[in-house]
């Protein structure tokens, strides 16, 4: 397990004084990536291997939204090691220990030299300290775009402060741009987002947004391909 504190600052909160969706992904997000320092082994296999953990799929239960000045903590845990993809939990609480969010994610191991897909060798899968999956309501990882035509809206352009330590659009940045399309006043409760094709510096994102009766997809595409599915419910 790994954990980091934190606290509901001003420029984490929207014009209600409450958490920003956004904010609570980065906190999410941070923590997942420091889970590594406390595994040292297989921090040390992946920096020998050049390899990286990247972000392919995940999924967020709002439970309740944290205002100004609440204390936090977010803790990350593996629950489960494939060769090619790592599970985990990671899970935001308040003060009092109650949870404000819970998710799960699928990480893909990659070689970063070669941008593909790598196996991690069984000795470090066996060193893994593995923990008990979590409660939450776990959906599937696909996302299935609706079998309508969809709404296509302005291009978004990937701008330099859109882009991490791994060259490509921030996780978290694709959700902050499919936000501003949603509905005035929705109150996400549920998030699904599926992670495809990386999007890079300069890149053009075209959006189309698909309304169901319970939730809204949003597709993020340059030209033909699909970077990231997002699945909004209230």
């Amino acid at each position: 397990m790994y954990s980091l504190q934190y606290k509901v600052t001003t420029s984490t909160c929207d014009s209600e004084g409450r958490l920003k969706l956004y904010s609570a992904l980065q906190m999410m997000q941070d923590c997942s990536e420091m889970w590594i320092d406390s595994e040292p082994g297989v921090k040390q296999y992946f920096e020998e291997q050049n390899m990286a953990q990247l972000l392919a799929t995940r999924q967020v239960e709002v439970v309740r939204v944290p205002e100004y000045k609440e204390e936090l903590t977010v803790t990350s845990t593996v629950y489960g090691m494939k060769p090619m993809f790592g599970f985990r939990n990671t899970f935001i609480y308040d003060a009092q220990g109650n949870p404000c969010y819970k998710t799960w994610s699928m990480g893909a191991f990659v070689d970063k030299a070669a941008g593909k897909l790598k196996r991690v060798d069984d000795a470090t899968i066996a060193s893994m300290k593995l923990e008990p999956q979590l409660e939450m309501n776990y959906k599937d990882r696909r996302i299935i775009l609706p079998k309508m035509e969809g709404e296509v809206m302005e291009p978004i352009k990937v701008l330099r402060a859109d882009i991490d330590y791994n060259r490509h659009l921030n996780n978290a940045n694709y959700i902050r741009m499919a936000m501003e399309l949603l509905p005035e006043g929705f109150a996400v409760r549920g998030l699904r987002v599926e992670y495809r094709v990386a999007a890079k510096l300069g890149d053009m994102l075209t959006p189309t947004i698909y309304h169901t009766d319970a939730d809204i997809v949003v597709a993020l595409s340059v030209g033909a391909e699909v970077c990231a599915l997002m699945e909004f419910s209230e």
